[in-house]
């Protein structure tokens, strides 16, 4: 359950990021260099270890635990988040979408190690944003972004949306490796937010 709940925080984090940037044109650097961070690591079953720490996961834990609290500010942020679960059904079906992922994203994790931290995470981001568009966004149900218009025709901020919607998709693969269901999003919430709740204050 430990995993599973770090594997939904790490699709809630990314959803909540995409919320921040879309509305906000700006979110947690922190928070986003985690979720960037884990895309390039695709061998590894161990969320932990995706992660660095689950203190990279705080905001999603944070978040996680307020929506199943029935805060509603985040209706945004778990929108997009079972859309990602949703996506990622499709995802599971489509091996050749898997393949072109799987071989560019080792070729991202390379490029920009000459710049500033902030600035090859801005060239990735475009290249994985890139790559998102060649290949996620042909599945549906195609998750719809609200926000404010300034921001969504900002291209460093729709960089950042598309790379952090594929981060969550790779949440979503790991929280369905790891058994994670719908039966467990509708009946074992109390246990997931007690779980949350334990790596957030434990």
């Amino acid at each position: 359950m430990k995993e599973r709940t770090l594997a939904l925080a790490g699709v809630v984090q990314a959803a909540e990021l995409v919320r921040q940037a879309s509305w906000h044109g700006t979110w947690s650097g922190f928070a986003a260099t985690a979720s960037l961070q884990s895309l390039f690591k695709l061998e590894s079953g161990n969320v932990e270890d995706i992660f660095g720490s689950h203190k990279n996961l705080r905001l999603g834990l944070e978040t996680l635990v307020a929506t199943l609290h029935g805060d509603r500010r985040y209706a945004d942020t778990m929108r997009y988040a079972i859309g990602l679960l949703q996506v990622e059904k499709r995802f599971a079906r489509a091996p050749a979408l898997q393949t072109k992922i799987g071989e560019h994203l080792p070729q991202i994790a390379t490029h920009g190690e000459d710049l500033a931290a902030h600035e090859r995470e801005d060239l990735q981001a475009q290249e994985i944003a890139e790559l998102y568009a060649a290949t996620i966004s042909s599945l549906s149900p195609r998750i719809v972004v609200n926000g404010r218009a300034q921001y969504l025709k900002t291209p460093r901020t729709t960089h950042w949306i598309r790379t952090l919607l594929l981060a969550g998709l790779r949440s979503a693969v790991l929280w369905h490796q790891l058994g994670g269901s719908r039966f467990e999003l509708l009946f074992r919430r109390r246990q997931i937010m007690r779980e949350a709740e334990a790596l957030l204050f434990g």
